[in-house]
């Protein structure tokens, strides 16, 4: 280790006492921050013995003076300081500033680590993360930048899943708490919200033990007279055994949004019981002659899936269907649409035509625009035309989600509430399979399996919350702290592929859930706008192109030098607190005019004093006056003239003189 740059003991780091408060940064920090190593003066070192003899053997230099953190928008503002390496992260502390300053980055956060040609100024490394947020450090050395290099490739990419934050975490919870916390949300109260079951659908025990689906939860709903045969059957005939059921209920017209994974087809295959379970949906809505069933595929993917035998629904084997194709792309498409998003958003200086010409070579807003659109058509098609709806992609765990859950929004303010978007969340994306563990990239595995799916719909909720504004309970940053720690790997409830997947890695034992956190933050992500749970219906938002904006909360979060010193969010925030503030001190006082004793009970306004009596009243302490006697004034006392009823009475002091009458011919001056 070169000279100057050797790592302090970590006992001599817990003993320092800690110098100076963290900074709440964001990258998926939230109260984990109890267990480090090696970090600055004081930091913690309870982190588990496991996980640090996992990551303390990947870390040859915990500590390193003398970097810089580049800022990319303006090199005035770059930083100098030192750079330290923990079993959960990596901590930059700025000792150039005046306010000591400590940026804190997650190393589940990290998805890329770039070393760059060096430089006069030393060794660059850019760091990419999985919330957007790019580093640019720049180390003295070339050996120091390649030790910190070959750290962060390891420590950002675990291999088994017990080397995850999460089973580690421990934020000094009780046993019941961590209990409690995974049972604060209750899909089966969610089922009974919506009037389930009832006379057309029914909570089925079929997949008790995931022997009809893997990757299903064990509660199922489907429709009361599907059977357990026809049940059975339609799994042989879907892919990976996804067979169609209940997303959604809407009461009021007893249609239905239903979710399953494409048929396996081919050309020309048909399956009874997959026919009678359709069927079933259909007629479990006795309002609507027909049921829709979309494919969100392109219909040339559907096609090419076909040729594998698979495919999609023919409308002939099947009574009263009628089939739509939506048109959204898959995995491998968004992956890369978002990947130039990315470098339009890390241009230096874009020009205004090369920002805007950036923007539509990604396509990303087309894609979000096709998800939303997507949505929409569910939800007009099950309030307007009453109709059922089944939705299905490929395996039904992606853009099926997608679907699904905006659908879900649009049409239920439930939802649009903090408790109802875990519901949801939980509903539509956990328990019914998306695979978060390759989507985001938890694990060392294939990247082609990464894909910014969880991404696009937090991003089509927001759009949503740009164009009704006081629809939602919730506010922009409530999203941005789900979509951290999609990535973080702090709390359980993203971890695994399925139900069955987290049962067997113990994570409802040995980890802690993300929403007691959240709700604890509750008043930092309300909504000032909020108009309640009954102001709106079903929402019914444009989608235009002019309607779609650029997400910069999202993509450039934390390129400070870009926003206001304080955002119209923040300034509304303060608006509230002040409003609340100043309803509590007037209640105050109402309260004390009340109490028993108070003059007349209440705060009533001084009585005008008896004309010709004078001014009785006392005036302040602090101004030095005595209270006038009360009674017949003395004779000593000069009487004092009649107060004029034109002018206001001051309310201490003499009563103001009556001026003197105007000479004649004059102006009264």
């Amino acid at each position: 280790m070169a000279a100057g740059h050797v790592a302090p003991s970590r006992e001599e780091d817990a003993s320092r006492g800690l110098e100076g408060e963290i900074s709440r940064e964001r990258g998926g920090l939230g109260p984990g921050r109890a267990w480090r190593e090696a970090g600055p003066a004081g930091a913690a070192t309870t982190a588990p013995a496991q996980l640090r003899d996992a990551t303390m053997e990947h870390i040859t230099i915990p500590k390193v003076e003398n970097v810089k953190l580049l800022d990319r928008y303006a090199a005035k503002r770059s930083a100098n300081g030192t750079l330290y390496l923990t079993a959960t992260h990596l901590i930059y502390v700025d000792v150039s500033a005046e306010v000591r300053k400590e940026t804190w980055i997650l190393h589940h956060h990290i998805a890329s680590v770039e070393k760059l040609p060096l430089t006069p100024a030393g060794c660059p490394l850019l760091l990419r993360c999985k919330n957007f947020r790019v580093a640019h450090f720049v180390f003295g050395s070339e050996r120091e930048g390649h030790a910190v290099y070959t750290s962060l490739l390891k420590l950002s990419q675990p291999v088994k899943p017990d080397e995850l934050y999460a089973f580690a975490y421990n934020p000094k919870s009780s046993k019941d708490s961590r209990e409690s916390g995974w049972k604060l949300i209750d899909l089966r109260a969610d089922y009974r919200r919506m009037g389930i079951p009832n006379e057309y659908w029914q909570i089925t025990e079929a997949n008790k033990n995931y022997e009809v689906c893997s990757t299903y939860p064990p509660d199922l709903v489907v429709p009361k007279t599907a059977s357990r045969t026809t049940v059975v059957g339609s799994a042989k005939f879907r892919s990976r055994g996804r067979i169609p059921v209940l997303s959604y209920f809407y009461k009021e017209n007893n249609a239905a949004i239903c979710r399953c994974s494409q048929p396996l087809s081919g050309f020309s295959a048909r399956c009874p019981e997959d026919e009678q379970m359709l069927q079933a949906i259909s007629q479990a809505n006795p309002g609507s002659p027909f049921m829709y069933v979309v494919d969100t595929r392109p219909k040339l993917n559907a096609m090419a899936n076909r040729a594998a035998g698979k495919g999609y629904e023919n409308e002939d084997n099947y009574a009263n269907i009628r089939f739509k194709f939506i048109g959204i792309e898959n995995i491998h498409v968004m992956r890369s649409s978002l990947q130039k998003l990315l470098e339009v958003c890390e241009m230096k200086a874009p020009s205004m035509s090369d920002f805007l010409a950036g923007l539509e070579n990604s396509g990303w807003l087309r894609h979000i625009k096709a998800v939303m659109d997507a949505g929409i058509f569910l939800a007009q098609a099950v309030e307007r035309e009453k109709a059922s709806v089944l939705v299905h992609c490929s395996d039904g765990w992606d853009r099926t989600a997608q679907v699904c859950s905006l659908a879900g929004i649009l049409l239920d303010p439930f939802y649009r509430t903090f408790k109802g978007l875990m519901v949801l969340i939980e509903k539509e994306w956990m328990s019914m399979g998306h695979k978060f563990s390759q989507r985001c990239g938890h694990l060392e595995g294939d990247p082609k399996e990464v894909s910014p799916v969880f991404t696009q719909f937090v991003e089509c909720v927001w759009q949503l919350m740009e164009q009704f504004p006081c629809a939602f309970e919730f506010n922009e940053r409530f999203l941005l702290e789900i979509h951290d720690h999609a990535f973080s790997c702090q709390f359980g409830n993203f971890l695994g592929t399925c139900h069955k997947e987290r049962e067997e890695l113990k994570i409802y034992e040995k980890t802690h859930s993300l929403w007691p956190f959240l709700l604890e933050k509750k008043q930092e992500f309300r909504n000032p706008l909020y108009k309640g749970f009954t102001a709106y219906g079903t929402l019914q938002p444009n989608t235009f192109p002019f309607s779609f904006q650029f997400w910069c909360g999202m993509y450039n979060r934390f390129d400070k030098g870009m926003h206001p010193k304080q955002s119209a969010l923040d300034h509304l925030l303060n608006c509230l607190r002040q409003k609340t503030e100043l309803e509590e001190n007037t209640t105050k006082l109402e309260n004390v005019g009340q109490r028993p004793g108070a003059a007349g009970a209440k705060i009533l306004p001084r009585p005008v004093p008896p004309e010709g009596r004078g001014d009785r009243r006392s005036a302040p302490p602090d101004l030095g006056r005595r209270d006038l006697p009360a009674g017949p004034r003395s004779s000593l006392e000069h009487p004092r003239p009649r107060p004029s009823r034109d002018r206001p009475r001051p309310r201490y002091g003499p009563p103001p003189r009556t001026p003197p009458a105007p000479a004649p011919g004059g102006h009264g001056f």
